[in-house]
């Protein structure tokens, strides 16, 4: 099965470079302080009752290659914000819980041979052969975001760019979406996020647009030597950067959605979710 690796192979690229180099925001409290941005994908006057359903035990699928989401660490364990979202998740819910590992190829064809009860690992709810499943609501989205070198973060208003140099990656969203919006600012495109990068760290630009994931690892870097800073954002313009990381589950299993449903909203409502969101993202991408 190919068209599987297809549906995430950009986002798998933003990940691996992440780790290794219309939505409201609704900020909780201790998110108001400096650096500390946690995002809530959930409406906070919503009232959810406990579903009447629980399932006895949750077996996850996911694969173990994509840090920070999921991996193993030096000791060979299983490890990440996918693993203990979901150990989270049973935990609220009362359920045993289960993780198996596959190749990104075979999840779905798991997930429909009952090796499983739900997908953990990213995949694109957009594409005819995901089309038949259920998603949970988005735990996680990707927005785009800009950087600028440090001395010029007081300056910069994302909301007038005109005359300015916006660093982009050839041929990627970031790019379509700086060319429809910002049409009298000089778009530059780079073959690569690294170069474009390494272009506002030298100063040859004034702002990198960018994904906002990869960015909050690369800022704190040797690479990119306290250069740089966030500024403005969070994106999440839909058509461009509203793609989120959601649950996957069979059709003929709502309530086992459901039941996930009602667990994510718990997490956030209880802080676990902050507490998971910051030990993985410690510079928040929002």
């Amino acid at each position: 099965m190919t068209t599987g690796r297809k549906l995430t192979s950009g986002l798998i690229r933003l990940l691996l470079c992440a780790f290794v180099a219309t939505l409201t925001l609704h900020l909780p409290a201790a998110a108001q302080q400096p650096g500390v941005h946690v995002p809530n994908f959930w409406d906070p006057k919503a009232v959810h009752d406990r579903p009447t359903s629980i399932p006895d035990k949750i077996q996850f699928l996911a694969t173990d290659s994509y840090p920070p989401f999921v991996f193993r660490d030096p000791q060979g364990r299983l490890t990440g914000f996918n693993v203990d979202l979901a150990r989270a998740l049973c935990q609220e819910l009362g359920s045993s819980c289960a993780l198996r590992i596959k190749d990104f190829d075979v999840l779905l064809p798991a997930l429909e041979e009952d090796e499983g009860d739900a997908v953990i690992s990213g995949l694109s709810r957009g594409l005819p052969n995901t089309r038949r499943l259920n998603f949970t609501e988005d735990y996680l989205k990707l927005p785009a975001r800009f950087v600028v070198r440090e001395a010029d973060l007081e300056a910069f208003d994302e909301q007038d760019l005109d005359g300015k140099t916006i660093a982009v990656e050839t041929g990627s969203r970031f790019e379509a979406f700086a060319n429809r919006f910002w049409p009298e600012a000089n778009v530059e495109a780079f073959e690569t996020a690294a170069e474009a990068r390494e272009a506002v760290k030298g100063g040859t630009v004034d702002t990198h647009f960018g994904d906002g994931l990869s960015l909050s690892f690369w800022l704190p870097s040797e690479a990119a030597a306290n250069c740089c800073a966030f500024a403005g954002g969070p994106w999440l313009e839909a058509g461009y950067f509203d793609q989120g990381m959601a649950i996957a589950t069979r059709s003929n299993d709502p309530e086992r959605a459901a039941a996930l449903n009602y667990a994510l909203r718990q997490l956030y409502q209880k802080g676990i979710y902050q507490e998971l969101y910051l030990r993985y993202f410690p510079l928040s991408f929002y």
